[in-house]
């Protein structure tokens, strides 16, 4: 598995949704910050959600061969 990151180094990018999903997640959990009336992790679940076709075309955008 290491080798293919040696070798092509942009797909780490696919890493960014999974970090932000899941090793975000505990220091995200709070509802007492809101954002417009809605708790912020609802706030930074849905930003993940638009982040994740960018870091999917950043890796595809690099990874083209």
């Amino acid at each position: 598995m290491f080798g293919v990151i040696r070798r092509r180094p942009r797909l780490l990018w696919l890493l960014v949704p999974h970090v932000l999903y899941l090793g975000a997640l505990p220091f995200v959990n709070r509802v007492t910050p809101l954002v417009f009336g809605v708790p912020f992790l609802f706030v930074w679940l849905l930003g993940a959600t638009l982040l994740t076709p960018v870091a999917v075309w950043l890796a595809r955008r690099g990874d083209l061969r």
